[in-house]
């Protein structure tokens, strides 16, 4: 039997093929792709150009962090920092935004703003939690641009976008006067002052720029006068003790103040156009002295102490200034060796009402006429100020006025202490000319003599006789009070008696009546007789009174 073939195998199915579908997990990259190709396109967009910045010190910045910032906007980063090629100063590297590139001239200023303390100013605390930041002032429309730029060192005192005009004030010295300091104006701050310049090679005024800010600067004239407020101004004057204190920022940093010109009946003067040149002064006296105009140069000799007159000092007439002292030199004549001070003096017509136009003809006039002259006077025992004080001598020795290179020669008389001096030694040589030891002798003598006198019998006898005598009058006097006594008692009856025969006789003159020479007779008769009867009675009463007075008359 054969073996029969094995059945074929069954053939495996046929594959079929699926479609794959899109999974949601391919967003997330798509979209993190996308991202970085938009900031990137805007990173590529905004970029603007790379900067650099010249600083002395890189102290908190920081790069990749540190921006530059205006009006706290974000204008660029800080892309890293770098040492010049000298080792002294660091490069800042900025990478600024594009809107940025138009305000990148020669007139743009970069400042590293930190805390600071500039006197009483404090200025970048909320640095302190956010860091420091470059500040930026874009400075005035119209430079040129510009990559490379040095900055400063702290803060333009004026931003460009801060109206206002700057000014230049020229001053020998700036004592406490600082970069930051106010400007006043009727004890508002309405500026501050930028800076000063010092002259080529240290000679000559100090130039200072103030800035003021509008629209106080339209109040700033021409003829305005600037004057230095800096610290605290004592003064000790008939008045007692001044102290004067703008503020405590003038106290700290220094302070300048200006006010109103003069007014005038003329035309005002025009506004102050930008950097002009003002005088800066040291007080406001001296501000104040300075609007009178016409100066008149005299002088004097003096041969007493001068301590205390220094240039600036007051010339006085009557205890007003009427001038003020320029010059106290010390001078020797060679030949003589005679040693005196010459006292330079400028006069001031536009204090006094002052009729004469000439007035060399009435310094003149005053002097030998009037006897005007210069002396030192102390202004306060305290400070030791002196001034020279213009006064009238009366019975003064004639003197004239003397010229030398023509400036006027007022005579000089010792004053204050010295004056006193003077005079207490005049009186000492008279009184020492006097004949003391003579007068003494005779005074000696007189009182020997006078003793003697007293002494003598005579006058002895004398006083006596004057002692009895003044006992008799006294008798005399009490022995008449006696006898007056009677008739001082009888005036009053006679009084009476009269008085009616008074009324008899005008019932008699009533019963003859009319215009006939008995009745005019018998009227003048009482008349009479009424006018007795009046001067008994007051007779009668002053010697009820004084009843001596029949002896010692009538006091």
């Amino acid at each position: 039997m054969s073996e029969s073939a094995p059945p074929p195998a069954p053939s495996p199915p046929a594959a079929r093929s699926h479609t794959t579908k899109f999974s949601i997990i391919w967003l997330i990259p798509i979209i993190a792709i996308g991202i970085a190709a938009w900031l990137g396109y805007r990173n590529w967009v905004n970029r603007g150009p790379m900067i650099s910045v010249t600083f002395d010190t890189a102290a908190g910045l920081t790069a990749g962090q540190t921006q530059v910032q205006h009006k706290a906007v974000a204008l660029g980063t800080v892309h890293d920092i770098t040492l010049s090629p000298d080792m002294r100063r660091v490069i800042v590297h900025i990478q600024m935004h594009a809107d940025a590139e138009k305000i990148l001239t020669n007139h743009t200023r970069f400042w590293v703003v930190r805390p600071r303390i500039n006197g009483a100013s404090i200025t970048g605390l909320e640095t302190l939690l956010s860091g420091a930041y470059i500040g930026i002032d874009p400075g005035a429309p119209g430079g040129t641009y510009q990559e490379d730029f040095t900055g400063l060192e702290s803060a333009p005192g004026v931003r460009s976008d801060q109206p206002g005009t700057t000014y230049m004030l020229v001053t020998d010295s700036v004592g406490s006067l600082g970069e930051g300091a106010p400007v006043y104006f009727r004890d508002m701050q309405v500026g501050e002052v930028l800076g000063y310049t010092m002259p080529p090679g240290g000679e000559g005024p100090i130039l200072v720029q103030v800035f003021i800010r509008s629209p106080y600067d339209g109040y700033l004239r021409t003829d305005s006068r600037f004057w230095n407020v800096s610290g605290v101004q004592v003064g000790l004057g008939a008045g007692g003790l001044k102290v004067q204190l703008a503020s405590l920022q003038a106290l700290l940093s220094g302070g300048v103040a200006f006010g109103l010109p003069e007014r005038r009946q003329s035309i005002a003067a025009p506004s102050a156009p930008a950097n002009a040149v003002f005088k800066l002064y040291s007080s406001k006296s001296e501000a104040d002295n300075a609007r009178y105009r016409q100066h008149y140069h005299v002088a004097t000799y003096l041969d007493s102490s001068v301590k205390g007159l220094v240039t600036g000092a007051q010339v006085t007439m009557y205890g007003l200034q009427v001038g003020t002292v320029t010059g106290v030199r010390l001078l020797i004549d060679q030949k003589t060796a005679q040693a005196r001070v010459r006292v330079d003096m400028e006069l001031e017509p536009e204090r006094v009402r002052v009729s004469d136009s000439d007035k060399t003809a009435l310094l003149e006039r005053m002097v030998a006429a009037d006897g005007m002259r210069a002396s030192v006077e102390s202004a306060s025992f305290l400070t030791g100020e002196a001034l020279i004080a213009l006064e009238f001598v009366r019975n003064a020795k004639s003197a004239s006025v003397t010229y030398e290179d023509g400036v006027p020669i007022i005579p000089s008389k010792p004053g204050g202490f010295d004056g006193i001096m003077a005079s207490a030694s005049t009186l000492m040589d008279k009184v020492a000319a006097m004949p003391l030891t003579q007068i003494g002798e005779h005074v000696d003598g007189l009182l020997a003599h006078t003793d003697r006198r007293l002494n003598s019998p005579d006058m002895t006898a004398a006083l006596r006789a004057l002692r009895d005598s003044l006992r008799h009058v006294s008798e005399l006097t009490a022995h008449a009070d006696q006898g007056m006594q009677p008739l001082l008692k009888r005036l009053p009856a006679m009084s009476a008696a009269l008085q009616s025969t008074l009324q008899s006789a005008q019932a008699v003159l009533g019963s003859y009546g009319g215009d006939t020479d008995f009745h005019r007779d018998l009227q003048g008769m009482i008349v009479q007789l009424t006018d007795a009867a009046r001067s008994i009675r007051f007779l009668t009463d002053y010697l009820n009174r004084h009843p001596s007075s029949l002896i010692t008359g009538r006091q």
